[in-house]
């Protein structure tokens, strides 16, 4: 990484034989804050340099002198004792930059730099210097970053990889637990993905702590030889270095940036497994701590004025025609779309229940939360087509799942006379399935965040709770 720096020109006019020279020099300052020069030289400070005087001229060319556009002592340059030019034994206090080496004013003037582009040294030396305070400046910022990833993300991450990993297990083992004798080789097969997975996260996390502590070394290291540069070398070596230091300020900059991705968490899909979800299904199914519906019925006061309610509070029955008298208001009620909810809310354990649905060719079944909108004919309302509800639909032959208005299109290899719904809360999980097989339709994971109700809904014929 190299900048080209400013330059000033010196030009010599002699129109009478009697040659006076004259040099023109751009005045130049620079502030540094007191924190970084503390670090950086022991409590050095830069002062702000002043405008060079003309050069001047006094008998014979072997005795021209050129004065300095600042002192050293004024400028705050390392000092030390002054070289003389080999050719007129003056003090090298100018830099050409045409030839890139140290001069003195004659060489500028008479000499063989005639007509270069040269500045001041003094100038050259505070602009190097200024350079590499910002880009110490840059590299401790960069440094402070990679820090604070290592020691606070990539933490973290291993503590939420330990915590996800547990939680995998857990899953794996309440589901297998179920049917163990048919499930004994899936439920190795299934941890040894999780294991797999688990190390491959671990081993991502120690190829970052290891990549990233080797680069905030060497970018310490390399951080440090700059600002012992900048310190103590000499002016004349200074500005002769700086090639050296474009190239560890470049091998620096190729450090880069450390930032978070999904390879640095454990992958959820490690544990899913068709064979195992429908297995476990019909073992939560066939077990003794299912709560069964023998108590869920439809709420009397969510069902739509567009639907029959029966006595025994069951069936569903769609209305083609809306009756004449509206039903009493209730803000539970839906008044626009032909939907109603079970009367059974569910916030823990298993839950399953079955719906005949042989007579209808359209139809709604799953589940929402109890803040689910009830009025008008928005989307809010309407089951499946917002984050609120989660519904098997079938519609003019076809089967999907539809959830925040995304429905999913399922494979069903014969039309269902029922539908059964499987809720674990525990596991977070809801399914789908036929009742005389034990087929599974759809399964879904997600992090309910709220109480579920059953949520169903018809526009043609009826469908009913079995009990």
């Amino acid at each position: 990484m190299t900048e080209d720096f400013e330059t000033c020109d010196l030009t010599c006019s002699s129109p009478s034989g009697d040659p006076e020279e004259t040099l023109k020099v751009k005045s130049w300052s620079m502030e540094c804050e007191q924190p970084i020069f503390s670090a950086l030289g022991g409590g050095m400070k830069l002062q702000k340099t002043v405008d060079a005087p003309r050069p001047t001229m006094s008998g014979s060319p072997g005795k021209t002198s050129l004065a300095a556009a600042t002192s050293d002592t004024e400028s705050g340059i390392y000092s030390v004792e002054s070289e003389l030019c080999v050719d007129h034994e003056s003090e090298l206090d100018w830099f050409c930059g045409t030839e890139q080496k140290l001069i003195c004013s004659h060489c500028a003037t008479v000499g063989s730099c005639q007509g270069h582009t040269v500045t001041p040294l003094a100038t050259r030396v505070t602009r190097v210097r200024d350079k590499l305070v910002d880009v110490c400046e840059k590299m401790q910022l960069q440094a402070l970053r990679i820090e604070r990833f290592i020691e606070q993300t990539l933490a973290a991450k291993e503590q939420k990889l330990q915590a996800a990993a547990s939680r995998a297990r857990e899953q794996v083992l309440a589901q297998v637990s179920a049917a163990r004798e048919a499930l004994e080789e899936e439920e190795q097969r299934l941890l040894e993905e999780v294991q797999r997975e688990e190390e491959r996260v671990e081993q991502c996390l120690l190829t970052q702590r290891a990549h990233w502590g080797q680069a905030l070394t060497n970018l310490s290291q390399t951080r440090s030889r700059l600002v012992h540069t900048l310190t103590h070398t000499p002016d004349a070596q200074l500005v002769t270095s700086v090639q050296e230091i474009a190239e560890r300020v470049e091998e620096a900059e190729g450090v880069g940036e450390p930032c978070d991705t999904d390879q640095l968490s454990l992958n959820p899909c490690c544990t899913e497994s068709k064979l195992l979800r429908g297995l476990w299904a019909t073992a939560v199914l066939l077990g003794p701590n299912t709560s069964g519906s023998s108590c869920l019925k439809f709420d009397e006061r969510t069902v739509s004025p567009l639907l029959s309610l029966s006595e025994d509070f069951c069936t569903l029955t769609f209305l083609h025609k809306k009756p004449r008298q509206s039903p009493p208001y209730d803000p539970a009620r839906f008044d626009s779309w032909p939907n109603a909810l079970g009367s059974v809310s569910m916030s823990s354990g298993t839950h399953s229940w079955v719906v005949d649905v042989g007579q209808s060719g359209a139809f709604k079944v799953g589940v929402c939360y109890a803040s689910l909108e009830r009025k008008g004919f928005g989307n809010e309302a309407r089951l499946g087509h917002n984050s609120q509800s989660w519904v098997l639909s079938h519609y003019d032959g076809d089967y999907s799942f539809c959830h925040a208005g995304k429905k999913v299109p399922l494979q069903v290899a014969r039309r269902p006379e029922r539908v059964g719904l499987l809720l674990d809360w525990q596991s977070q999980t809801l399914l789908f399935y036929e009742p005389h097989s034990c087929a599974v339709l759809y399964s879904v994971s997600q992090n309910f965040s709220a109480p579920l109700l059953p949520a169903f809904a018809v526009t043609d014929r009826s469908i009913t709770i079995l009990h």
